[in-house]
């Protein structure tokens, strides 16, 4: 959150602190640069950008109240946040978070300091605060599409809505609460606002696709799809061998490779997904259902894949400028937390060439980014570390090279 204004000469630092402004003011004067305190004060203010030194003072007053009001919620002291808030209404629609200008009824309710589900007294700060002048819609309904980031803030979604949250809120600076959970893959409020009401067939994409392109990697993917499937979802990434994989319905799977064999050697220049995932910015575009299953750490579908005739160094497609042609081994092997770990024994096991060298996007916040790489090399840059994860480890241990 900036709060220099535009024009000042210093920057204010990130915690500003009065007294130490009125040190400076003092200096000032000392080394004959201003004529008096008064005047001192007033250069301060406008090195800063301020008009006049109490406009400084009043705003590092701010502040200091809405550290003060931050620290009260995280510790969960709620006379604390009553006190303060009643002392300075504005206070309610101050931003306080770090996530795009959060304000004090959001940061409560996303309860991520502490990161548990939200204690009785948190509950009652949300609601004193609602009652008190905090508006549940601030930002597009960001309040409840904050706390529906994960299951075990369920009991605050729910005394939000109880409040009047609205479930289809279309959302401002914050998406439409059912995006949330889908980000996160949190089945159990995913689940809950499709109870509550929420719609999974959005204008811009719906709640599946959502799922489907998560950079989360979990197990319970598979069990938002099924929820999204049974509450009538639907997705633009309606390929059935797709679905089977990330769904982890292996028999489905197995009957449509019956139906269409050649699919195991398809590329699927529509799977424009997959991608942010371990910093990188890789997608499954032009890629084959190995790479999926290899994607998203399936190994019960990759093995099924190669039992039927997978090539295990197929390559992607590759575009004009050459980018792509990766096999299915760039993908398991460069994901948090070694997600991709038993697919890449795999792959390995079943001779996957380690000394493939091609050139692939980058990480995600340099978008004109392109980097050539083997496997290894790919691996040591996403998501990368001080440290190499077991991933790292193995496949410098079966011979791979940078």
């Amino acid at each position: 959150m900036s709060t220099q204004p535009q024009g000042a000469s210093h920057s204010l630092p990130e915690h500003p602190n009065l007294r130490h402004l009125k040190d400076q003011a003092k200096d000032l004067r000392k080394a004959s640069a201003a004529e008096s305190i008064a005047d001192a004060q007033f250069k301060v203010a406008r090195q800063y950008g301020f008009a006049s030194w109490p406009k400084l003072k009043a705003h590092v007053e701010s502040l200091e109240e809405i550290g003060q009001l931050r620290e009260a919620i995280d510790t969960n002291i709620l006379n604390r946040v009553k006190d303060l808030m009643t002392r300075n209404p504005k206070l309610h629609t101050s931003p306080i978070g770090p996530h795009r200008g959060q304000k004090a009824l959001t940061w409560a309710a996303e309860c991520r300091i502490p990161n548990e589900t939200p204690s009785a007294v948190r509950l009652a700060m949300a609601k004193w605060m609602i009652e008190n002048g905090s508006d549940v819609h601030q930002d597009g309904d960001a309040p409840l599409a904050r706390a529906a980031f994960r299951d075990h803030r369920i009991p605050m979604m729910e005394l939000l809505v109880a409040h009047g949250a609205d479930v289809n809120a279309p959302g401002t600076k914050h998406s439409p609460a059912i995006i949330s959970p889908c980000d996160t893959l949190a089945p159990g409020a995913l689940k809950w606002l499709l109870d509550h009401g929420a719609n999974p067939n959005l204008r811009n994409g719906t709640a599946l696709d959502y799922v489907i392109g998560a950079y989360a990697r979990s197990p319970q993917r598979s069990e938002c799809i099924e929820i999204l499937f049974n509450a009538g979802g639907t997705t633009r990434h309606d390929n059935p061998l797709l679905l089977d994989i990330l769904r982890c319905r292996l028999d489905l799977l197995a009957e449509h490779l019956d139906a269409d064999p050649g699919a195991i050697h398809k590329r699927f220049p529509e799977f424009d997904f997959g991608g942010g995932t371990g910093t990188r910015r890789l997608t499954l575009k032009g890629t084959t259902l190995l790479h999926v299953a290899a994607e998203y750490g399936n190994l019960e579908a990759a093995k099924l894949l190669l039992q039927r005739g997978a090539d295990v160094n197929a390559r992607a497609t590759t575009d004009e400028a050459g980018i792509g042609g990766q096999s299915p081994i760039f993908h398991a092997v460069t994901q948090f937390d070694d997600w991709g770990l038993s697919v890449a024994q795999l792959l390995i096991e079943q001779g996957a060439d380690l000394s493939l060298r091609v050139k692939l996007p980058g990480h995600y916040e340099r978008p004109d980014e392109v980097v050539e790489c083997t496997p290894l090399g790919y691996a040591l840059r996403f998501p990368g570390g001080p440290t190499p994860n077991k991933t790292v480890i193995v496949l410098k241990e079966r011979g791979a090279v940078a």
